[in-house]
């Protein structure tokens, strides 16, 4: 009777030795931003809000679905991406803001932690998910960017990257904000005005995604159709690494903000370089450089940001940010404002 007894504690105590020898699951993690601004919550009618957030899920989904079956980082931002370029609601791909000429221009960069391989356009105007080029010029092209007529005719090279005519990125409410922007020019006598989003002063509809894999590496994708209204081929932060988009092995930035200023203060590089130099928390590093550093120079705007940890910050000092993530835990949100937070996001 007592070995009866025995056996069944020996394989009990075999089973929970084993358990306890078995490596935990990998960590992944995922964040995504639609751009920063400042948007009132009177502004967003019901249905407007409603398909924010559904792109943003769709996105989030678009990622996750790379990570949970093993996938890089680098295929897991690059679909969440052309989701939301694909997105008429934000600043990128369908949907892009006007220059002054009344067409659109886009930015996009991407970038592999691990390998610190990096690939970016600039000024392109039929490229329909600008992203995919950005990692083609990475992958395919000895150089880092790429602009105008010159990342154009790489892409003809390239029988895989999309073409639509330049009108494919018009909506009717991007011309609106032209045509408000440009009478405000008129008005104020200025050489440039800002970006306008209905009664908004301010609103960057650049998107962007920063992932972390089973593997452990990062990679980081930013794509924008830059300022309403921009004059003279203007080039923002978003496809300048270590401005608007930056990947190490140790941590992953997209900014969303006024780019000159993400420019002039290397943003996105500043935050991981505090994070491996300094030893800062990547909550501490970002908050600093994005909520002080940035408003000092006199620029707003956001990030999100994430370590090798899969720890996500995602500060902004403009009212809004369109944003969402998915942690190493599971734990999912959406969120537009500034009150809300994971549990009243929408959190899934």
């Amino acid at each position: 009777m007592r070995y009866r007894i025995l056996i069944p504690l020996l394989a009990l105590a075999t089973m929970n030795a084993y358990a306890a020898d078995k490596p935990a699951p990998p960590k992944t993690a995922l964040v995504i931003h639609g751009g920063a601004g400042f948007v009132p919550k009177d502004s967003i009618s019901d249905d407007e809000r409603r398909a924010y957030h559904a792109a943003l899920n769709r996105a989030l989904d678009a990622g996750n679905r790379i990570l949970s079956s093993g996938g890089s980082a680098l295929d897991a931002v690059t679909a969440a991406v052309v989701v939301l370029e694909d997105a008429p609601q934000f600043n990128a791909g369908k949907g892009a803001v006007f220059n002054a000429k009344g067409g659109h221009e886009l930015d996009a960069a991407i970038m592999e932690g691990h390998t610190r391989r990096a690939g970016a356009i600039a000024g392109v105007t039929t490229i329909k998910n600008p992203i995919k080029l950005a990692r083609t010029v990475m992958e395919d092209s000895p150089h880092v960017m790429l602009a105008g007529a010159g990342a154009e005719a790489f892409a003809d090279t390239r029988p895989e990257i999309e073409r639509v005519p330049n009108s494919w990125f018009d909506t009717d409410k991007r011309r609106k904000q032209l045509e408000k922007a440009q009478q405000e020019e008129a008005a104020k006598g200025k050489r440039e005005a800002r970006t306008t989003d209905g009664d908004a002063p301010t609103y960057f509809g650049t998107v962007g995604a920063v992932a972390l894999d089973a593997q452990g590496h990062i990679a980081a994708a930013t794509s924008t159709g830059g300022m309403t209204n921009k004059k003279w081929g203007r080039v923002g932060d978003a496809p300048i690494i270590g401005a608007g988009t930056w990947a190490d092995s140790g941590c992953g930035v997209s900014g969303t903000g006024w780019g000159e200023f993400y420019i002039r203060n290397a943003v996105a590089h500043d935050i991981c370089a505090r994070v491996a130099y300094r030893g800062d928390s990547l909550q501490a590093a970002a908050e600093e450089v994005v909520n002080k550093i940035v408003p000092a120079a006199g620029g707003d705007g956001g990030a999100i940001a994430m370590d090798s940890q899969g720890n996500i910050a995602m500060p902004f000092n403009s009212g809004s940010m369109f944003r969402g993530w998915i942690r190493p835990d599971g734990s999912r949100g959406t969120a537009i404002h500034e009150e809300e937070t994971a549990e009243a996001a929408g959190k899934k």
